[in-house]
């Protein structure tokens, strides 16, 4: 059986295709079993699109694919702790479980700026955080230099 760090550094692979598109690198890739089913990466710029998160992309993916909106049996991997909107369409879709690398103090929706109330929803994902988190903020942290320095 791969483990969770196999997963995220296959999410870090996605992270990394949008630097070159200007795009805030977070990588997602949702998997069942052993098997990814689909990976995406952030891409609100690119299509105009403020929902066009990593994890909306892999959901939206996964759920066209299988043809169906519930994905039981799945688990989503992703490189930053994902915000309020990313984690209600993973309770939406049903995913058993979620993994991610960075810790998001500005706006993630399950540790950081707020504990999403899963015992209140009709559906509980089991979480683990900061897997891989370092290299999950470095690409972060490399970007939002890069972007800084280029605006001198």
């Amino acid at each position: 059986m791969r483990d969770d760090e196999f997963f995220m550094r296959q999410a870090l692979v996605e992270a990394n295709k949008s630097l070159g598109k200007g795009e805030v690198p977070v990588g997602a890739v949702l998997i069942s079993g052993d098997k990814v089913i689909s990976c995406a990466f952030n891409e609100p710029i690119g299509r105009n699109d403020p929902t066009a998160h990593a994890e909306i992309i892999a959901l939206r993916k996964a759920c066209l694919k299988r043809r169906n909106y519930r994905l039981p049996d799945c688990d989503l991997y992703v490189t930053l702790e994902p915000c309020v909107m990313c984690i209600g369409a993973a309770v939406h879709a049903r995913i058993r479980r979620l993994v991610f690398g960075a810790y998001d103090p500005k706006s993630g929706a399950v540790e950081s700026v707020m504990n999403f109330p899963f015992e209140k929803m009709n559906h509980r994902i089991e979480t683990k955080g900061g897997v891989l988190a370092d290299e999950c903020s470095r690409i972060l942290k490399d970007f939002f230099l890069k972007k800084r320095a280029s605006k001198k």
